[in-house]
């Protein structure tokens, strides 16, 4: 029970998360500083459900292969992931009898930490998954991994990203008789599946992905294979391991890390990798459902949701967001005296400005990392200051100083303003805000929860509005090639992006089929369910 031991080692310490065209970036004056304070699978509100100012997490997957305690495993594997997702979390286990499941909403410590729990999940072959729901209501039905039995026994998956036609695969399934509990995404699949005539559970599994679109990473459990799968293009990461003679399927190298497992190889794009017993040896084996083709990633993954420890597509991702820094602070320059992150996510970036232009760095702001998205703001007076919940001034770093603030990315721009505010508020004479990844003009729909594009303010307003709405003393944002610069290369190829950057850029790799409304019957219904769970 060691793996065990570790486990409830990591849940009683904890692990806290870090972790039109766009506008041309540059340096504006500024006026004076102010004084005074200032779902379902296309749910649009969700978002705005934790009125948090940040990009939304996807989700993290990890799965496991002949190892004893194969649900320990994974609920650490899981823990490594806590990042990209912390609405729910589950694990479902195979002991070569029956499947095993736990699903729970909440974080991972708070559902898998115990040996009760872990002892229920028996079995040497395990996937789990956690989750933030860009499609799909906050409810228990929707948390991954989803179980069906098929003809050919019992099928559990878990997935990362977005199908950007799953709403009209849905409404066909439903024309056609299919009963949809949950209004995840990821149940398509499960229909699919279930509804082709292949013999081999493989061929079912990839005749089943064909007729999906959009961003995924995909893990699958059956009676005798651990099945791995990523999209055409390679939107969302997924990664080999292994421990022993085990193997393992995850998000993220990280995951690897904290379960011991060394790091055998990424799965690429458009692979579809298979890991059973055969003889007596465990084999791997590959298909290649839609052929080779180049490879577009996410470039979101460098600028924010990959942990800084991983590494992904053979870069540190800690070492890429100094580089953003170092960018930023070639292409903008401020005069200032100090350079401060908002933590955690504006850290390397700011490292790397600090390094590059010779301003010292400090922490000029201090996060409190124990404030939960339940807190109850009863009153405007009490949200105004909702900020300072979350991020204090440190007024000795601040006070009389030019100081740069450095972040990762702007929204809505709401949290940007009050933190501004904040330096102000603290004794700042400059405040210079430098964002290390371009404007975000245009929404996601590949598992980044992003608002509708009129509540994305680089989409509606100018450089010179967007800073006189934060009330900085300059604004500027890293360029589309600097951020390409920042991972190695000379420049985008805007004949052929080497990353997915439609965020940026407007320019989406793969159909949209059910936001352009080209599914029989037109445009897709907004509410899926008429069934609200209490909670």
């Amino acid at each position: 029970m060691a793996v065990v031991e570790r486990l409830l080692d990591q849940c009683d310490g904890g692990l806290r998360p870090d972790a039109g065209a766009p506008p041309s970036p540059g340096v504006l004056p500024s006026a004076r500083p102010r004084s005074g304070s200032d779902g379902d699978l296309l749910d649009e509100g969700a978002f705005s459900r934790y009125g948090d100012d940040r990009l939304r997490e996807e989700c993290g997957v990890f799965g496991i292969f002949d190892y004893p305690e194969a649900a320990a495993m994974t609920a650490l594997g899981l823990h490594a992931l806590q990042h990209r997702g912390q609405e729910a979390a589950g694990i479902t286990t195979y002991d070569g009898q029956q499947f095993h499941s736990e699903r729970r909403l909440g974080l991972v410590g708070d559902n898998f930490n115990n040996k009760d729990v872990i002892g229920r999940l028996k079995g040497s072959l395990a996937i789990g998954h956690n989750r933030y729901s860009t499609t799909g209501e906050p409810a228990l039905k929707n948390v991954q991994p989803l179980y069906a039995d098929i003809d050919s026994g019992g099928f559990a998956v878990a997935h990362n990203g977005n199908l950007t036609n799953a709403l009209t695969l849905r409404q066909e399934l439903i024309s056609s008789g299919a009963i949809f509990p949950s209004t995840s995404d990821t149940e398509v699949i499960l229909h699919l599946l279930s509804r082709s005539k292949r013999r081999r559970i493989v061929d079912r599994f990839i005749e089943a992905i064909r007729q999906i679109e959009g961003a995924y990473a995909l893990v699958g459990l059956t009676n005798d294979m651990l099945i791995g799968a990523r999209d055409p293009i390679g939107i969302r990461p997924l990664v080999l391991g292994r421990v022993g003679d085990a193997y393992v399927l995850t998000s993220e190298t990280c995951a690897l890390d904290i379960v011991g497992a060394t790091f055998e190889r990424e799965i690429e794009n458009g692979e579809v990798v298979v890991i059973s017993k055969q003889g007596g040896k465990t084999v791997i084996e590959s298909h290649w459902p839609f052929g080779r083709r180049p490879a577009r990633p996410c470039i979101f993954e460098y600028i924010y949701f990959a942990r800084p420890d991983s590494i992904i597509g053979g870069r540190s991702v800690y070492d890429i967001r100094k580089q953003m820094g170092v960018q930023l602070a070639r292409e903008s320059p401020a005069p200032a005296d100090v350079i401060v992150p908002i933590p955690d996510s504006g850290v390397p970036a700011a490292i790397g400005f600090s390094q590059q232009s010779g301003i010292p760095f400090e922490l000029g702001i201090i996060r409190n990392h124990y404030v939960g998205r339940t807190f109850i703001e009863p009153s405007q007076q009490i949200r105004a200051l909702g900020v300072k919940l979350k991020h204090s001034a440190n007024r000795g770093v601040i006070e009389g100083r030019r100081i740069v603030l450095i972040d990762d990315s702007v929204v809505r721009g709401t949290t940007s303003k009050k933190i501004v505010q904040l330096m102000f508020d603290a004794g700042a004479r400059e405040v210079h805000m430098r964002i290390s990844s371009p404007p975000i003009t245009h929404p996601d729909y590949y598992g980044i929860d992003t608002p509708r594009r009129k509540d994305l303010l680089a989409a509606n307003m100018s450089l010179e509005e967007m800073r006189a709405f934060m009330g900085a003393t300059s604004l500027a944002f890293l360029s589309v090639d600097g951020i390409y610069r920042s991972v190695g290369l000379a420049a985008r190829d805007a004949g052929a992006p080497q990353f997915t950057d439609h965020c940026f850029t407007g320019e989406y790799p793969t159909e949209l089929t059910d936001q352009n409304g080209h599914g029989q019957g037109g445009a897709m219904p907004r509410q899926l369910s008429l069934l609200m769970e209490a909670r």
